[in-house]
């Protein structure tokens, strides 16, 4: 018999980190990495969504990482884990900035503000930047208060949101999808 997903140990609101201390579902680290494997989610959807192979082929490379990320970030800061836990490296940062580029090299220059939107591919990639935003915030959340922090999964959450945002606006140029300006209001 195959072994099954359902283990019950969650079923009072806790879970282990790796490295075996329990927390409540609640606690900010489970929120970080929880909201990672949700930023894989919506990577995922915009890979489906994207006819593109070269890009497909990035975005599979950002999901590898936000599994390395999302590893790094379920193990107990306080304890060394005994398990193998892949490495994030400034080259992954660098990845997307030469990704960026790359992309950066087609478009119109950025004059105005962008509403999200125009098109479903374009506003998934959106609300992927977003809720990579929202990633970040978390993660900063987990280090000390009041410091800047040296720290090469919030450099890499950072850049992707960057490229994110300018993956939307490449993705509408190739689907030739005006971007939709922001015009405040006067």
């Amino acid at each position: 018999m195959a072994a099954r997903v359902y283990t019950k140990t969650g079923d009072k609101g806790t879970t282990s980190l790796i490295g075996g201390t329990k927390v409540l579902k609640s606690h900010e680290r489970i929120e970080a990495y929880g909201t990672i494997d949700e930023l894989n989610a919506y990577i995922g959807l915009c890979r489906d969504l994207i006819e593109i192979d070269s890009i497909k082929q990035t975005l599979k490379e950002v999901q590898d990482r936000l599994f390395t990320i999302g590893s790094s970030l379920a193990c107990d800061p306080q304890k060394d884990s005994k398990m193998k836990i892949p490495d994030l490296k400034e080259s992954d940062v660098f990845f997307l900035e030469n990704e960026m580029d790359k992309l950066d090299e087609e478009l119109p220059p950025l004059q105005y503000f962008i509403l999200p939107g125009g098109h479903a591919t374009v506003s998934n990639v959106h609300v992927a930047r977003c809720v990579c935003r929202r990633s970040e915030r978390l993660i900063v959340k987990l280090l000390l208060p009041d410091e800047e922090h040296e720290n090469l999964i919030i450099k890499y959450i950072n850049r992707l949101s960057d490229y994110l945002f300018v993956l939307s606006r490449y993705v509408g140029l190739k689907l030739n999808v005006e971007e939709q300006q922001w015009h405040p209001r006067i």
